[in-house]
């Protein structure tokens, strides 16, 4: 590995854990900063081989002495706060998603930092018609949106001064091993397992659903996101799956006979029957395409749950 000292933000998340697991494995030397009230279950199995700076990401001595202490050369900086329901203080979630990224920009200024990777949202672009593209005008519709892109906005401003290279990933609907159990595509795949009713929004809902791993491919394309200073990229499929196809899918490889109920579940006000990522500018900027179909991503966030399932007996 040519790269060797990662520090994470966020790395109690979905996506952050799961970049955690992936670096150790390939011999680096990861820090993470997490915040006292995280719950670890993630990185139970890790905490003794990551160096753990325990605080919350807008504190800005926090972020100063984990950038000194760890000397990283690559900071993934996904820390947000907003994308669940339940977190909905418009405060914090501004605070998280825009002072975070200020305290942790501010701390990588003169540091040993060569990449700073910020996790960016396509909920920052608010309804559209058609794919998604990164020229679009934003129009965020959700505090966490706003929070969001205005943290982009600020880290593309900050990669036209910093001497080292800043880039966002919008990341559309990311599922896979790991995620947080009362999400969409672990809910859907446990109660398939079960046999047990689908309580659904309206079945023309659609999603850009991207497999982690291929998000894993991009975050360790070192070489490539630092010649890409200062872009903003899209990270989905480029495929718009409604949810009647996705539960078609989800009803498929678990062989189940679920009954599922349209519309039962109300719309939410980030439902939309048009969802979908331009992914051309990523392919073209990073040699990237998404790999991962819809059918065998499902497949092993399945066998990873049902693994997970049987440890816990």
């Amino acid at each position: 590995m040519a790269w060797t000292r990662f520090l994470v933000t966020g790395a109690g998340g979905f996506i952050g854990a799961t970049l955690a697991r992936r670096l150790l494995e390939e011999g680096g030397e990861v820090s993470v900063l997490l915040r006292k009230d995280t719950d670890p279950w993630r990185l139970a199995d890790l905490l003794p081989r990551l160096r753990v700076f325990e605080g919350d990401v807008t504190d800005r001595e926090l972020a100063a002495r984990a950038v000194a202490e760890s000397r990283p050369e690559v900071i993934y900086h996904l820390a947000a706060h907003g994308g669940a329901e339940n977190q909905n203080e418009v405060s914090r979630i501004l605070q998280t998603n825009l002072l975070g990224t200020s305290a942790m920009l501010e701390a990588s200024a003169g540091s040993s930092v060569r990449l700073f990777v910020h996790a960016g949202s396509s909920s920052e672009y608010g309804y559209k018609s058609g794919p998604m593209r990164e020229t679009d005008r934003l129009e965020p519709n959700s505090a966490y949106a706003v929070g969001k892109a205005a943290a982009t906005h600020l880290c593309s401003l900050a990669a036209t001064r910093a001497a080292f290279s800043i880039v966002t990933l919008r990341l559309f609907s990311v599922y896979g091993p790991w995620e947080t159990p009362t999400r969409l595509v672990p809910t859907i795949l446990r109660r398939c397992l079960r046999g047990e009713p689908l309580h659904m929004v309206a079945k023309d809902t659609a999603r850009d659903f991207i497999f982690v791993g291929d998000i894993m491919e991009v975050l360790r394309s070192w070489e490539a996101l630092e010649r890409a200073r200062g872009e903003v990229l899209n990270l989905g499929t480029g495929i718009q799956t409604t949810m009647e196809a996705f539960v078609a899918a989800a009803l498929e490889i678990t062989g189940s006979r679920s009954e599922v109920f349209w519309g039962a579940m109300p719309s939410r006000p980030w439902d939309t029957v048009a969802w979908v990522a331009s992914c051309e500018k990523a392919q073209r900027v990073l040699g990237w395409k998404a790999s991962v179909p819809l059918r065998e991503g499902l497949r092993k966030t399945l066998d990873w749950i049902r693994d997970r399932d049987r440890d816990a007996r």
